[in-house]
């Protein structure tokens, strides 16, 4: 193969790989047992805003899916990306934050192509902004087969 050929092939394999699913929950933590107690978060709060933006919380999808979580900082706070935890409410509890932390930012996470098995999905998102204040949401993501 000529070097020309061969940058083609690594260029194609290269775009093919950023097309494929990236686990986000694996069908062994989907079933584990659901986490105990209450899922309830605090009322008013001057943390963040925390809003998924994708899927649509209670809606059926199929996988794979875009996960879209938004931040908003209130007043003049700015969000710390370094803050983010993501959590999959199982018991025990099975930190998501690893494999998303390429896709969080100041902004939110942006995690593309996510696999997930089907079923009802639990996610606690906690974040702060720089001056400590944290806001705590849960988001249930529902899988159809």
């Amino acid at each position: 193969m000529k070097f020309s050929q061969l940058l083609l092939a690594a260029t194609f394999i290269a775009g093919a790989q950023i097309a494929i699913a990236a686990p986000l929950i694996s069908a062994k933590e989907a079933a584990l047992p659901a986490a105990s107690g209450t899922l309830s978060t605090r009322g008013i709060s001057r943390g963040p805003s925390v809003k998924l933006a994708s899927p649509e919380a209670d809606t059926p999808v199929t996988s794979p899916i875009d996960f879209k979580i938004k931040f908003e900082a209130r007043g003049d706070g700015k969000i710390d990306p370094n803050s983010v935890k993501v959590v999959y409410m199982k018991s025990p509890f099975v930190d998501l934050t690893p494999r998303l932390k390429n896709s969080i930012s100041a902004s939110g996470i942006d995690f593309a192509k996510a696999d997930v098995p089907p079923g009802s999905h639990t996610i606690r998102v906690t974040v702060k902004d720089a001056d400590g204040r944290e806001t705590n949401s849960v988001f249930t993501l529902i899988v159809s087969k």
